[in-house]
């Protein structure tokens, strides 16, 4: 499914999938950034896109700076509507204990778009059964 997106980035800063098959396209940093241990900083990328109405972007950590380095994306994933048209920009928070800089083209998030179907919420008096019912948060056992 071919989806038109408009990518408005300095030259080399524009999302790219590393290999084929990849689900989301690397985001680059535009610019420097120290991150001190448990701390968070927003980060630009360069990035502005026009997705249609009906689709999403959303922005995943990287797994190897989260592996490598305790450096995640804070509110994960980060949504960008199909109705917005500024600068993308990326949340970083470092989980580990020893500061981390971020330099200017550091691949540090991940940009997937998806088509997004719209609920139509429908009050009801009481909700149907199921096998779960209202069990929650480690219900199902260990692990």
């Amino acid at each position: 499914m071919d989806v038109e997106v408009l990518i408005v980035a300095e030259s080399g800063f524009d999302p790219a999938y590393a290999k084929p098959g990849d689900a989301g396209a690397d985001l680059r940093s535009t610019e420097a950034a120290s991150l001190a241990p448990r701390s968070r900083q927003l980060v630009r990328t360069g990035v502005r896109i026009a997705l249609p109405e009906g689709y999403v972007a959303l922005v995943h950590p990287r797994s190897g700076l989260a592996a490598k380095h305790g450096i995640t994306v804070l509110n994960t994933p980060g949504t960008v509507d199909a109705g917005y048209r500024g600068e993308i920009m990326v949340t970083l928070y470092n989980a580990s204990d020893e500061q981390y800089e971020v330099q200017v083209g550091d691949r540090i998030a991940q940009l997937l778009i998806q088509k997004v179907e719209r609920a139509v919420f429908v009050p009801v008096e009481e909700l149907p059964g199921s096998s779960r019912g209202e069990t929650g948060f480690g219900s199902s056992g260990r692990g």
